[in-house]
């Protein structure tokens, strides 16, 4: 690491000042010409990696989908692609976030019920710092709840994967959702699917629709195509698509956690539709949509990882877990490689690997070698899995490193790890936009891990599935 000031947004007046290189090409056709390639002839990684070579700069102008032709959306953004630059993104004074969650183009408040949930509100406006509050008291008192829960529906999940495994190979991605639906919804909102027959048969799906139909025009998708840029990135979706699930959805959280709503009302003085639209938005967005990335992505490192690091994790959880004290929040938290291995995921997989700002006012923006002036208006995109792909931040920056952030070292380096809108040494408030459960996400993915090895010596994975699963000897 070659700068201890990286994270700061504050200019080195010693750097030179340069305009930002890049351009937005022809009307119409430069746009349409950076969204196919983005979407489909080079996807997100090698669009941005090719143009950083073609600059010569980490900050740049370009377009990102959607566009052209039928969305009410400017394509043009000054991406910021390293640790220096980036970081602007979440100084409050500098940069606004109304309405930018994925860019220049808002989903229909239809999909929210009409209203503008937190994630879209800017921290200059009042309801903000209310919902923001409202979502980290509601963390804060569901943490006693947090490890039973989690153990207790990852031992049942454990339980029917292992009466497959005879018949062969267990996809991973349905049980994992399943499990993350029903944990995420006992946990943070009280709210038990078990109540409802429909919501837990079908509530991790009816998830699964309203997410994709709201954000699949901007995710890119190389396969399948021209059709997918014909069908999918062409045009918004109605919200009559999912209309049903949104509704089922709202109605099962309005039923089941009449706690958290009335406290949403009585303390945070929030009206009962806009806490319940919030809370099912964290429930749904946050939580289950970025658990769902996240945990197929660990379970992807540890499927690939040539190291033996299963056996280092393995003795690092059977130490810090005695037998009477069982796995806690506690435990985990002295659980340095396990730690690790959980940031190191998030540093190459962030689950919103796309995060967007626009500038508040005019204002000069530091790389690690230049100055660029910013104009008020203009919207900041940052690709999250190369902006901790620095190289001058990390080491070794495209691989994965198991124990990268342990040690004194290794604590340093979380001030540069920027999943969660903001960094990993930051901490959320109602006047910053990073993500309220940012210290429970990384503490429950680390409970997931220890769990796993507290149960078994090993796991084999291949194709997202689990085809074998070592037990330890009685």
């Amino acid at each position: 690491m070659t700068n201890n000031n990286i994270a700061s947004s504050s200019v080195n007046t010693s750097l030179p000042v340069h305009e930002v290189p890049g351009s937005y090409g022809l009307p119409l056709l430069g746009p349409l010409t950076d969204r196919l390639s983005y979407s489909w002839f080079q996807g997100p990684e090698k669009f941005f990696r090719k143009r950083i070579e073609k600059n010569k700069s980490t900050v740049f102008r370009t377009n990102v989908p959607p566009s052209f032709p039928f969305f009410l959306a400017n394509p043009n953004v000054v991406a910021v692609l390293d640790c220096k630059s980036f970081a602007h993104m979440f100084d409050m004074e500098l940069v606004e976030k109304k309405n930018t969650l994925v860019g220049d183009w808002m989903p229909s408040t239809k999909f929210t019920g009409g209203r503008r949930v937190c994630a879209y509100l800017d921290t200059s406006e009042p309801q903000h710092e209310q919902i923001k509050n409202f979502a980290m008291d509601t963390l804060k008192r569901s943490s006693t709840v947090w490890v039973p829960t989690l153990t207790t529906l990852l031992d049942t999940m454990w339980d029917n994967i292992e009466s497959q495994l005879a018949s062969g190979p267990v996809s991973y991605l349905v049980p994992i959702q399943k499990f993350i639906f029903a944990f995420t919804s006992l946990c943070i909102a009280g709210a038990d699917p078990a109540n409802s027959p429909d919501i837990a048969d079908k509530g991790y799906m009816r998830m699964d629709r309203w997410l994709a139909v709201q954000l699949l025009p901007s995710v890119p998708i190389t396969t399948f195509q021209p059709l997918v840029e014909i069908f999918l990135h062409s045009f918004p979706y109605p919200y009559f698509l999912v209309s049903r699930d949104y509704n089922k959805l709202y109605k099962f959280v309005e039923n089941e956690a009449k706690e958290v709503i009335s406290r949403g009302q009585t303390e945070f003085k929030l009206s009962k539709e806009d806490a319940t639209h919030n809370l099912l938005f964290i429930l749904g967005f946050n939580a289950f949509g970025g658990f769902s990335i996240l945990f197929p992505s660990l379970l992807s490192a540890l499927a690939s990882d040539k190291t033996g690091i299963q056996e280092k994790l393995r003795k690092e959880v059977r130490e810090k877990v005695g037998p009477a004290s069982g796995l806690s929040l506690r435990s985990v938290q002295e659980m340095d490689l396990v730690q690790s291995f959980v940031y190191e995921t998030l540093r190459l997989n962030p689950p919103v690997p796309l995060q967007y700002g626009r500038a508040r006012k005019d204002f000069e923006l530091s790389s690690h070698d230049s100055v660029f002036k910013i104009k008020k208006g203009e919207l900041l995109c940052g690709y999250q899995p190369l902006v901790m792909r620095d190289p001058k931040v990390f080491d070794d920056p495209e691989t994965f490193v198991p124990d990268r952030f342990t040690g004194e070292k290794g604590k340093e380096l979380l001030t540069y790890l920027y999943w969660s809108n903001g960094p990993q040494s930051g901490m959320p408030s109602g006047s910053n936009k990073q993500c309220a459960g940012k210290d429970y996400v990384t503490l429950t993915t680390s409970l997931f891990l220890a769990h796993m090895f507290l149960r078994y010596d090993s796991v084999t994975i291949a194709n997202a599935s689990f085809t074998a699963v070592d037990k330890p000897t009685p």
